[in-house]
């Protein structure tokens, strides 16, 4: 009967799907391949379902199963939450909190959060470090810090949970000396493909790799923001800046703002992340919600 089926059995299930096999599950549960194996026959039994086709070296889901896997996977992230609140709940407030922020989510909402993070919470140690692309992620995932502000990474991993916060509206620019800013409106990609690129470099081994909207044909790769505006005000190249950086620069005739050929996102989606195993104390809790307050 279906009123028979356990969290462990749920568990088993999105580990088997998600580390490959029966093996690699029962490293990631703590448990023997045996027990996992059982497990799963038992969960099978309990539904009147095959959930793996078992023919082959490597157990694969079937068709019918991917639905019943997404249920499961919430029904298990659901329980993580109501455990990691319920151990929130015990700790109490924290002695300090270490949070990492996106380099592309505006500096003045930052300082204005902590400005009043400050007096609401005296004696509570704030930690702040920025970064980039997938380096947010990984800090909280290895638990250097227990919230994060992302924005710069389309797909989170499946330890993290995520929350929206105001997004970052992005504008494309170069130095008025750039011969992209002599030309008219809309510049083609071809255009672009005969000046340099700049874009942030991937300090991450999580989307080591990858590129998010890159669409130069020369690259340049830079690890610092400040660097990469230093770059574009000094005609060396063009690129995707978030407006609250660059808005004096536009004011002051130091960047031009181009526009590009076809549909462009204008709005970064930014994110407050942390572990679903670890929900936010009580200061992380107000923090989260002051940023999503916006100014």
């Amino acid at each position: 009967m279906i009123e028979g089926v356990t969290l462990g059995q749920l568990r088993a299930f999105v580990a088997a799907v998600d580390e490959g096999s029966f093996s690699a599950a029962g490293r990631k549960l703590a448990r023997t391949q045996s027990v996992v194996t059982q497990t799963i026959a038992n969960l099978e039994r309990q539904l009147g379902l095959k959930l793996f086709d078992r023919t082959a070296r490597k157990p694969v889901i079937v068709g019918h199963a991917e639905s019943l896997l997404a249920d499961a996977r919430r029904i298990v992230r659901d329980v993580h939450r109501l455990e990691a609140r319920a151990r929130s709940l015990v700790s109490g407030l924290e002695s300090e909190l270490s949070v990492v922020v996106d380099v592309m989510f505006p500096v003045a909402s930052v300082t204005r959060a902590a400005g009043v993070f400050a007096k609401a919470f005296p004696h509570t140690a704030l930690h702040l470090h920025v970064e980039a692309l997938g380096a947010v992620a990984e800090m909280v995932i290895g638990g250097r810090c227990s919230v994060g502000v992302i924005g710069s990474l389309p797909v989170l991993p499946p330890e993290l949970t995520r929350e929206p916060l105001p997004g970052v509206e992005m504008v494309t620019v170069v130095a008025p000396s750039s011969p992209l800013a002599e030309l008219s409106s809309p510049v083609t990609v071809e255009m672009l493909e005969q000046v340099t690129q700049l874009v942030l470099t991937d300090r991450s081994a999580l989307t080591e790799g990858r590129t998010f909207s890159v669409l130069g044909g020369r690259i340049w790769r830079l690890a610092d923001l400040g660097a990469k505006r230093a770059f574009l005000i000094a005609g060396l190249g063009w690129g995707h800046m978030p407006l609250p950086v660059v808005a004096d620069d536009l004011a002051a005739g130091r960047l031009v703002r181009i526009n590009l050929e076809g549909p462009q996102t204008t709005i970064m989606t930014m994110h407050a992340i942390y572990r679903l195993d670890t929900m936010p104390g009580p200061a992380a809790r107000w923090l989260i919600n002051e940023l999503q307050a916006g100014e």
